[in-house]
């Protein structure tokens, strides 16, 4: 590293409680990072409403930051896609963590943030000088995190130097809520996918109509390729069922007429919609976020 010139540093915020509250203790330090940046995820609402409120503190506070988002590059006979909503509805799929993998994380998270690092120019600079660039993870000192920091530790990039602020400030969550609270913000919690199978009973039931929807549109279009798991939930447990449809139906967040036409019926029309867009050449073909756009569209349609 020259002298004067310290090695450019990226922040990985994931809007949850730990990154917030690493960002807010970075600034008071006068470490501002000369990069933040957020992967676009299909968050449940409440992450959707902070994320607003935490970027207006960062601009506030001189904190450069982007969101980023996955962009697949081969679409074979599909209609192109963007979201892990998208990708998991056009493979007839469920996200990968549903079947005890983490790739969805991989792949719509960090591939993103790598790309867009990768097009940077403090960054392009620094590794043309044999330097890394500096990537900031929000791990605390909780349990949790020690165990997450423990499959982390040791690991060799070629490209970045991974560097864990809360741990080396010995910050728990609980130190990281307080973080947060006392900079006047409101209360973050873990972020995660709507439909992510770690999502917890009372997490679904705080879910829009719209997002219920999707839900049971997910686990219908999936079935037919379910062999060792039930949905979204995995496999049934005492508390709850292994499909979050059926955690839905008994609950009755969505009329049961609802939830029957949509797996009826909506699996279906989409594959008509891929059939139909494998049929015009690849530069014509609409996105999949137009079929979406037209199911969500049907809110109100199927109730009896």
């Amino acid at each position: 590293m020259s002298a004067g010139r310290r090695a450019p540093v990226v922040a990985a915020w994931g809007a949850g409680t730990n990154s917030t509250a690493m960002i807010i203790e970075l600034v008071r330090r006068g470490e501002i990072p000369e990069m933040t940046l957020l992967a676009a995820m299909p968050e449940q609402p409440h992450t959707r409403r902070l994320i607003p409120i935490f970027r207006q503190w960062m601009d506030d506070h001189g904190v450069p930051n982007e969101i980023v988002e996955y962009q697949a590059r081969f679409f074979k006979h599909w209609p192109p896609y963007g979201s892990l909503l998208e990708a998991c509805l056009t493979n007839g799929t469920l996200p990968s963590i549903a079947f005890g993998l983490h790739s969805c994380s991989a792949r719509h998270k960090i591939s993103p943030q790598d790309k867009w690092v990768k097009a940077w120019p403090p960054a392009q600079h620094a590794w043309a000088h044999g330097e890394k660039v500096i990537r900031l993870i929000g791990y605390d000192c909780s349990a949790r995190d020690n165990q997450r920091y423990a499959h982390r530790v040791g690991h060799v990039d070629p490209l970045f130097q991974y560097r864990y602020p809360l741990r080396e400030w010995g910050f728990t969550r609980e130190d990281c809520e307080r973080i947060i609270f006392d900079e006047g913000l409101p209360t973050f919690y873990k972020s995660s996918c709507f439909f992510c199978t770690a999502m917890q009973q009372e997490e679904v039931k705080a879910l829009t109509r719209e997002e219920l929807r999707l839900i049971v549109l997910l686990e219908a279009r999936a079935a037919p390729r379910l062999k060792t798991i039930e949905g979204l939930w995995r496999k049934s447990t005492r508390k709850r069922p292994g499909s979050m449809t059926a955690f839905i139906r008994s609950e009755q967040l969505l009329d049961e007429h609802e939830i029957d036409h949509i797996i009826a019926s909506a699996p279906l029309d989409l594959l008509d919609f891929q059939r139909s867009a494998a049929a015009v050449s690849p530069e014509m073909r609409p996105h999949m976020r137009e079929w979406l756009d037209r199911f969500n569209a049907g809110l109100g349609h199927w109730v009896e």
